[in-house]
């Protein structure tokens, strides 16, 4: 339980600097308008990928990054929201937090099943402890 804990804790600290970066590429992309904001999340999506793979495999032991559901998902987010901003006017720092706000639920929910899928699978133990069954006594 102690190692699962811990490794939740790394984890959501990669995930934590990882988004960061994603959130400050893809804020100065979009108020830029250097990109558009599918193009934007894209960028900001590869950018936020190198410390989440890096920081993933060295320090929490997993075998991988941010899986490309997510970079998928979070794009058709950015994208949907970004429309719906436009159409409703939404300009400057407000139309900003908006496509930020749609990267981080789109990932939010991948985390949390990308988690449970790690914690089930890749760092599931291979042979469990059954404590409910009494070791046999071998008499001579």
């Amino acid at each position: 339980m102690r190692r699962r804990l811990g490794q939740l804790v790394r984890y959501g600290a990669v995930s934590i600097v990882a988004t960061t970066t994603s959130l400050v590429v893809l804020g100065i992309l979009v108020s830029t308008h250097l990109l558009a904001p599918g193009w934007a999340n894209v960028a900001a999506t590869a950018v936020g990928t190198v410390p989440s793979f890096e920081l993933n495999r060295r320090w929490v032991g997993g075998r991988g990054g941010r899986a490309s559901a997510g970079l998928a998902l979070s794009t058709l987010s950015v994208v949907l929201v970004a429309r719906w901003a436009d159409q409703a006017e939404l300009t400057g720092a407000a139309r900003t937090v908006a496509i930020q706000l749609a990267n981080v639920s789109a990932f939010a929910g991948l985390w949390l099943a990308q988690f449970v899928i790690l914690d089930r699978v890749l760092f599931a133990d291979r042979v469990p402890v059954r404590q409910d069954r009494p070791v046999p006594v071998v008499s001579r």
